[in-house]
């Protein structure tokens, strides 16, 4: 809801009108954004379309002034593949695996707190989420009774009984995650109930690059932890990788975190802390390369639905002034224009 709505009033300051596509995967969501909202704005303006991949098919088919996409990379391809038809341009809001790198240099439980934080809001379903932490052997033996101690804290002796735990989505990602609780070893959590959706916040250790939980964005309550030996190691580490959404980096050092940022390319980049840059519309948010293209948020969205047309209006008169323009061209001519293009302040062109 709140992705699709976050977008919504953006178009409108320019002029635009919008047809909102909610994901057929929120079942509840969409219906009642196609019932409530023709109650309330006005329908010439907006319109809902509900439908599932075939109907997004079909609706790709038109020719829109722009498209606007919150999803998966693999869907990505298809709305940009379909955009392409149009010569139609798009901004895509993908996702990715975020890495979180954590310094020896640092507080175990104010890293914990906050990772756990936004780690497991919204059961982890954001797109922006720590997706796996990066620390050395010491570090994580540091952390992990640390996040034990923030998962309780925010969460209870028994999460699943917290009214501030959510579910997961529908049975299909609850399968695909549960399938991913087999990887490495679990630290903390790993409980699981197919009856209400249920998985506990999950930490795991002892995961190899190569698992299932490493190839793909988690979008659920697991986070897994992987050594590196340094801040060099974990740059090769995410370099060799997609470029993500997000990239998190936690340390006491400035210079580490510098380094972090100067040397890695990603979407956004928190320094010592979750995604609360997403509360600062001077912010702009968007992703690169694999995790999508273009930006939004504040001014960044009228600049996304705008079309910046350069735009002179030249005075009908001052003609004399003009013929200078005009061929044939002698010496004097060429030395006045010359002059007037050169001068950025005065031009009679």
């Amino acid at each position: 809801l709140h992705l699709l709505q976050l977008p919504l009033p953006l178009p409108r300051p320019p002029g635009n009108c919008v047809v909102l596509k909610p994901s057929e995967i929120s079942k509840s969501t969409e219906k009642v954004l196609a019932e409530v909202l023709p109650r309330y704005l006005d329908q010439s303006c907006f319109a809902v379309v509900l439908g599932g991949p075939e109907e997004t098919g079909q609706l790709l088919e038109h020719k829109f002034d722009y498209i606007f996409f919150t999803g998966s990379p693999r869907v990505g391809k298809i709305v940009m593949t379909a955009a392409a038809k149009h010569l139609t341009p798009v901004t895509l809001e993908l996702g990715g695996k975020n890495p979180c790198y954590v310094d020896d240099n640092c507080d175990p439980q104010t890293v914990a707190n906050r990772v756990a934080l936004f780690r497991y809001l919204n059961t982890g379903q954001t797109c922006v989420a720590p997706d796996y932490i990066l620390c050395s052997p010491e570090t994580q033996a540091r952390l992990l009774p640390a996040l034990q101690s923030a998962i309780t804290r925010f969460y209870g002796d028994d999460p699943r009984a917290s009214p501030d735990l959510g579910r997961i989505i529908n049975h299909k990602h609850f399968q695909r995650l549960r399938g991913l609780l087999s990887c490495g070893r679990v630290a903390i959590g790993g409980q699981s109930d197919d009856s209400d959706r249920y998985i506990a916040p999950t930490v795991l250790v002892d995961v190899q690059e190569t698992e299932p939980v490493m190839q793909e964005e988690i979008f659920g309550p697991i986070l897994p932890i992987l050594n590196v030996r340094g801040l060099d190691e974990a740059i090769d580490f995410i370099n060799r990788r997609e470029k993500p959404l997000a990239l998190y980096a936690f340390s006491n050092n400035s210079q580490v975190i510098n380094q972090m940022l100067d040397r890695t390319s990603s979407g956004t980049f928190g320094g010592n802390d979750g995604f609360i840059y997403l509360t600062l519309p001077s912010l702009p948010l968007g992703g690169v390369g694999n995790s999508g293209m273009g930006r939004y948020h504040g001014e960044f969205s009228f600049d996304t639905f705008s079309h910046h047309r350069a735009c002179l209006l030249a005075h009908s008169d001052l003609e004399k002034l003009n013929e200078i323009r005009y061929p044939p061209y002698s010496g004097w001519n060429q030395q006045v224009i010359s002059w007037a293009m050169g001068n950025q302040r005065c031009s009679i062109l």
